[in-house]
């Protein structure tokens, strides 16, 4: 039996991995944390079981609670609560699959005690990847990637020499706006923005697929992951999401993994590696395919991948600062408080605005989001 806790149980990637859970009778569910879905998290818990679970709030606990009082199951609820699910005594694996920065303390933690991580939290990398990945050399423990891109350059890196790689090709759908230009993208609408193409994914990730964001934070996360230099991450746009990504040798020859857009593969990819679990899903089918195409992304305009790439090549708190504005910037758009171009420029705003920390601890990093927040509400009054 292979136990598990999973944060963030009621998002998209949490409650796939659910249905994970629910086919493989080997999996058990130990622990789990969600943010505010109380009616979601109560019919989980009656189904699966957990020991333990969180709620952000104090107020979604105690309703919680009152619903589960029938149920041998504990309740608790925000920061200490994730923490005490992150390092549940029982749990092997600890999925990451909340959304932001709240997510490291609760990594950390479950890495301390030597649990092994199913990362599906691309901030954790991002803002902290100089504290978890040699915490995580240090503690003998797994990152096992969840994300489709980075589960196929893990998987593409399988049985290799690391030290032979020349480069990571990460691929990109384009999103809903792909081939548009800055002109067009003035009109574009949150509807417009959540239409993607072949993903379905949170609202969060899907703008930040609209707009790029989402392949600049995952290179900042493959640098980290994989531990190579910005300049052997290329991006490249693959509308038919059919290459989730590729890894190219000294030698000339590419290892790809390809599927149809499921995030159900890597999610247990990492629960079983390295074994492959059969799955009841679509298959690629290459005669109807018939082909394959690929683009080089537009940065001008779509600037927030360029500016990820500024943000990556400083380093510090930079990369911090460019993932809290985004995630603000995000948040205003889907309140229909700023439009879509917008978001890149409040990015770019408060990277500009910010004075870089090298070596950043997890306080500075938690206090470098807090002012980078400040900073986007003064902005806009609020």
């Amino acid at each position: 039996m292979r136990k598990i806790a999973i944060l963030g149980s009621t998002g998209s990637i949490g409650t796939q991995t659910l249905d994970i859970v629910r086919k493989e009778s080997d999996l058990q569910v130990t622990a789990m944390a969600a943010g505010y879905n109380v009616e979601l998290m109560e019919q989980q818990v009656r189904e699966f079981r957990p020991e333990l679970v969180a709620m952000w709030t104090e107020e979604a606990a105690k309703d919680l609670r009152g619903r589960l009082k029938d149920l041998p199951v504990r309740v608790t609820y925000g920061m200490d609560g994730l923490l005490e699910v992150a390092i549940h005594k029982e749990a092997e694996v600890l999925v990451t699959a909340i959304v932001g920065m709240i997510g490291i303390r609760p990594t950390i933690a479950a890495i301390e005690h030597g649990k092994d991580i199913a990362l599906a939290n691309k901030e954790t990398l991002v803002t902290a990847g100089h504290i978890i990945m040699p915490l995580a050399a240090r503690k003998g423990v797994s990152i096992l990637p969840v994300d489709s891109e980075h589960s196929a350059i893990f998987q593409s890196m399988h049985g290799e020499n690391r030290a032979r790689v020349e480069k990571i090709l990460l691929t990109a759908s384009g999103g809903p706006f792909r081939g548009k230009k800055r002109e067009e993208l003035m009109s574009m609408t949150v509807e417009d923005a959540l239409n993607h193409p072949n993903w379905s994914m949170g609202k969060k990730v899907t703008i930040d697929s609209a707009s790029l964001v989402n392949k600049g934070l995952e290179m900042m996360e493959a640098k980290w992951l994989f531990d190579v230099e910005l300049e052997q991450i290329q991006v490249v746009v693959h509308p038919q999401s059919i290459i989730h990504s590729a890894v190219q040798y000294v030698d000339g020859g590419i290892m790809a993994q390809l599927g149809v857009p499921d995030m159900k593969l890597p999610i247990q990819y990492a629960l079983f590696y390295p074994d492959r679990r059969p799955m009841d899903t679509q298959r690629v089918d290459l005669f109807k395919l018939k082909q394959l195409t690929f683009e080089e992304p537009d940065t001008d305009t779509f600037r927030g991948l360029e500016l990820a790439y500024q943000a990556a090549r400083r380093g510090g708190t930079l990369p911090t600062v460019f993932n809290a504005a985004n995630e603000m910037a995000v948040a205003l758009f889907l309140q229909r408080k700023i439009t879509f171009l917008q978001i890149s420029e409040l990015i770019e705003s408060s990277m500009e605005n910010h004075q870089v920390t090298d070596e950043p601890s997890v306080e500075k990093i938690l206090e470098t989001e807090t002012e980078t927040y400040d900073y986007i509400k003064r902005k806009f009054g609020e």
